[in-house]
């Protein structure tokens, strides 16, 4: 189990009594952007592509408190740019774990073991580092556009674990993963002993640089079909069981875009995190001048149409299984019969196994070609080297 008890609990609790007050639009995670810039430029990231006045800004400690108690909602994620780059971080975190909000601290990890050596954090039952990895070092690193990053997240989680630190990873899948790589991904994380994993695919940010690796809804139902089925009984998930469901093409959720509402330096975005439409000055405007019927799949919005992201649609997956016992019974059995065997999803991995993904497929792009061996590595050619 990825999720610990009292966590469980104590949103389990304030789902139920959201429901019970019929509360049809509740905030599960706040999302708190206390800045924007960051130590990498990834190709697929939309947060950091503002002029340099703009990411300098940090939100200061009040301005996040207010936040925070103005939502209501019992998780806040700190992400960003890189949290640790903020100079209160430290004070963020304490004033949260003073408010007993289960936190999920989003950061590359690049400088969390000079942080923790530095003593700036305390374990906590409340405080979580969610490592941003997006696979396995080749993949990884690829994605972030600079070497060496995987080497330095895994040191840091190494240092976080060793100190009691709760440790969870965050992954986000783009056209061309490598469902093999991904699965063997799982084995690494497990192995240096994250609490549980997060994975979701990306969403196609207007601002982000690379346009063409982002997945199609139907592309997203295969891909996670082949990483999810067949599952290995070490594997933790620190995410809905039946979300993780609704990614294999099993569950058909709408979007919850209030669900995990977000607050930065402009202020309440509107509608989601995802989507950048405008700024209201409180929660509660939010909530009462968006139009909610414009957003999510079913609305026919362009820009919902393939979104299959996490904090969309976890959300509506936590609120399904409090809605009765339909859904209670769902998320059990999600939890006891996990590893979803299935023989044809076993055998496209093996197909899988014989193509380019990742860095080899973005070379045969380019005019490269790969010669996938037996065993399975790959030697890179120039296709104009086979033509001569």
């Amino acid at each position: 189990m990825g999720v610990p008890l009292s966590q469980m609990w104590t949103v389990a609790s304030y789902v139920l009594k959201q429901r019970l007050s019929r509360n049809q639009r509740y905030p599960l995670v706040l999302m708190l952007e206390p800045l924007f810039r960051c130590n990498l430029a990834c190709a697929g990231c939309g947060k950091i592509q503002y002029p340099p006045h703009i990411l300098k800004r940090d939100l200061s400690l009040e301005d996040c408190m207010k936040a925070v108690d103005e939502c209501g909602a019992p998780m806040v994620s700190i992400p960003g740019g890189e949290p640790l780059l903020h100079p209160q971080i430290r004070e963020i975190v304490e004033a949260l774990v003073a408010r007993k909000k289960y936190i999920y601290l989003c950061t590359n990890a690049i400088l969390l073991k000079e942080k923790l050596d530095a003593g700036w954090f305390k374990p906590s039952k409340y405080l979580s580092f969610s490592v941003h990895m997006d696979g396995t070092q080749e993949n990884h690193d690829f994605a972030v556009c600079r070497e060496g990053t995987f080497d330095k997240a895994i040191v840091g989680i190494r240092k976080a674990v060793e100190m009691g630190f709760r440790v969870t990873t965050n992954t986000t899948l783009f056209e061309g993963a490598d469902p093999n790589a991904c699965r063997t991904f799982f084995d690494e994380m497990m192995e240096v002993g994250v609490e549980g994993m997060m994975v979701s695919p990306g969403y196609a940010y207007d601002k982000a640089p690379d346009q063409n690796g982002f997945l199609q809804r139907k592309t997203t139902h295969d891909l996670f079909e082949m990483i999810l089925s067949n599952r290995k009984k070490g594997w933790r998930f620190n995410q809905s069981p039946i979300f993780l469901e609704f990614l294999m093409g099993k569950r058909d959720f709408e979007c919850t875009p209030w669900g995990n509402p977000t607050f930065n330096i402009f202020g309440w975005q509107k509608p989601c995190y995802l989507l950048q439409e405008g700024y209201v000055d409180s929660f509660q405007e939010l909530i009462d001048d968006v139009d909610w019927d414009n957003y999510g799949h079913a609305s026919g919005n362009p820009k919902c149409a393939n979104c299959m992201v996490h904090c969309g649609y976890e959300p509506t997956a936590v609120d399904y299984t409090f809605s009765g016992f339909g859904g209670i019974w769902a998320n059990i059995k999600a939890m006891i019969f996990n590893s979803y065997a299935n023989p044809r999803a076993e055998a496209r991995l093996e197909e899988e196994k014989t193509k380019p993904h990742g860095p080899m497929e973005h070379l045969v792009q380019l005019g490269f070609g790969v010669d996938v061996k037996p065993d399975g590595s790959s030697v890179v050619v120039r296709e104009t080297d086979n033509a001569a």
